[in-house]
């Protein structure tokens, strides 16, 4: 049984033996090398690195090209897949190939890049790290013989969807664009609301490997310098192999992971974006990723939807009033009510007291199993709704939820009145806006039941007391948590907490210290001055 397991190697050893180039080691071969200007030295060291003997995408089109009446031996490096064919056919092969100009007064760089090609844009690259980075990101290089240096032409075609609705932040009123996985259409989203020429979109590149760019946007008359700074220092100190999304991105630069409140602002809709650009605050975009991150972000803005600046002010204080006890009630009204049944029967009025007993009479569980029964079945429903297709997902949801309620107050495996209130629970949850929200209060729905059912009415306040010194001490890059509440602000009833007319939202916020306080005159309707 001990060599059960034992590796018997075939009898040609050759078989698994890696041929190593000694002259060009790949692993200890230096990117930042760069270029000669013999062709065919170039081509074996690129085909090494981009391993053109296995990829099958990768295409090296090699031919004579007319420079000055001369023939030069060309090649043409690209991945197929990420350019435009037609492009790479019309201006760059054709105007080589049938070249009749000769002007021997600009040398060969020169006359390429000033009389043949048509391209609009054009770079260079003098080493091999340059090149394949180049047609990694969709552009075609071009190597000439006897010239020392490359040229990276815009051939990109990128496989991407097209511009569609929001789908995890819809509005009735407002625009309805979300970004999208690439990232110029989603510069182009943000610049189509900034109509400022002093929009500025930083990119920086991020991974050793996948070498993924994140745009970073501000607004440079407004956005505050010191901000500014943090965010690129974060961005630029990070030091891994791969990122993909700005879920990855966000919790690499977070000033707190292991807080349950969510310290950055995610959304899908350009127009939000552009809102908070406004304000003076910093937007990131990770190529590959439809949702832009927001810093700094503070309590009251995940409390906030998207329309709440495009309804009229009574709409919109109207429905703050309702979404605050809401979010308290999702969090809250499980173990308050496990609280109130098990420590404190002299808060229930006594009619319902004796409802509550006579609906738990034939019910098998304590409370405490009960209420976790329903919650754990809840969530299992939710996420279940969400994974399905789409097609599913709703039908599911409606269906397993009404089945299961009936068939467990059927079998007396829970109480009617808990259906209530898992249900309300539940129901209030979806009155929050924000995604990432709306997992921190699942997870602390969770948290005041055990709090509830240990210690009552205290061990809830316990839990209040722990919590609120927890996310007032958080910061989101350097901006308190809780702003503009703790510290207090001289503003504090302005639209962050209770909703005000816009034509009174006469300044930033205070807390983002922006080089241009005032958004707006104090008479921004001047036809009332009239």
């Amino acid at each position: 049984m001990k060599n059960i397991f034992k590796f018997i190697p075939p009898k040609n050893n050759t078989e698994f033996n890696i041929k190593k180039d000694k002259n060009i080691p790949l692993e200890s071969f230096d990117k930042e090398k760069e270029i000669v200007k013999n062709l065919d030295e170039n081509i074996k060291i690129l085909k090494k690195l981009t391993h053109y003997d296995q990829n099958s995408d990768i295409e090296i089109r090699e031919f004579e090209s007319k420079i000055n009446c001369n023939n030069y031996n060309t090649a043409l490096l690209f991945y197929d897949g990420l350019v435009n064919s037609e492009i790479i056919d019309d201006f760059i092969l054709k105007p080589l190939m049938s070249n009749k100009k000769c002007d021997e007064s600009k040398n060969i760089k020169e006359l390429v890049v000033k009389n043949i090609l048509v391209q609009n844009q054009l770079s260079y690259a003098k080493t091999y790290g340059e090149i394949v980075d180049s047609i990694l990101s969709g552009n075609c290089v071009l190597l000439i013989d006897e010239l020392e240096i490359a040229i990276s032409c815009d051939t990109k075609k990128l496989p991407q969807r097209s511009i569609s609705k929001s789908e995890n932040e819809m509005s009735t009123r407002g625009p309805n664009e979300s970004f999208v996985e690439a990232l110029r259409p989603n510069t182009g989203l943000i610049r189509k609301y900034v109509k400022d020429e002093n929009l500025v979109f930083e990119d920086v590149e991020v991974g050793r490997k996948g070498k993924t760019i994140c745009s970073i946007a501000y607004i440079s008359t407004i956005a505050n310098e010191s901000l500014l700074a943090e965010v690129k220092r974060r961005v630029d100190s990070i030091d891994v192999d791969y990122l993909l999304d700005t879920g990855q991105l966000e919790q690499l630069i977070e000033d707190k992971t292991y807080i349950s409140s969510p310290l950055i602002l995610t959304t899908e809709r350009p127009d939000k974006v552009a809102s908070h650009l406004f304000e003076g605050r910093i937007a990131i975009l990770v190529a590959g990723s439809p949702n832009a991150l927001v810093v700094p972000a503070t309590l009251t803005d995940f409390m906030h939807t998207t329309e709440d600046i495009y309804n009229r002010y009574p709409y919109s204080l109207f429905v703050r009033f309702f979404r605050i006890p809401a979010m308290f009630l999702a969090i809250l009204l499980p173990g308050l009510y496990i609280a109130t049944v098990l420590f404190h029967h002299e808060m229930i009025p006594t009619a319902l007291l004796f409802s509550i007993a006579a609906a738990r009479e034939k019910v098998p569980f304590p409370l405490v199993l009960e209420l976790l029964i329903m919650e754990l079945a809840f969530e299992i429903i939710r996420e279940a709704s969400i994974r399905t297709p789409a097609p599913i997902g709703p039908t599911l949801g409606i269906v397993g939820t009404l089945i299961l309620g009936q068939a467990i107050v059927s079998a007396s495996v829970v109480s009617p009145i808990l259906i209530i209130v898992v249900a309300l629970t539940g129901i209030s949850s979806f009155a929050v806006g924000n995604f990432s929200l709306n997992y921190t209060f699942r997870i602390l729905r969770f948290m005041y039941i055990f709090l509830g059912a240990i210690g009552g009415y205290l061990g809830i306040s316990v839990g209040l007391f722990i919590h609120l010194c927890t996310i007032s001490t958080a910061t989101s890059f350097g901006v308190p948590y809780l702003s503009p509440f703790i510290p207090v602000s001289k503003k504090l009833f302005s639209s962050d907490l209770i909703d005000v007319p816009i034509w009174k939202q006469e300044f930033r916020p205070k807390f983002l210290k922006p080089k241009v306080s005032r958004r707006q005159p104090k008479i921004s309707r001047k036809w009332t001055s009239k």
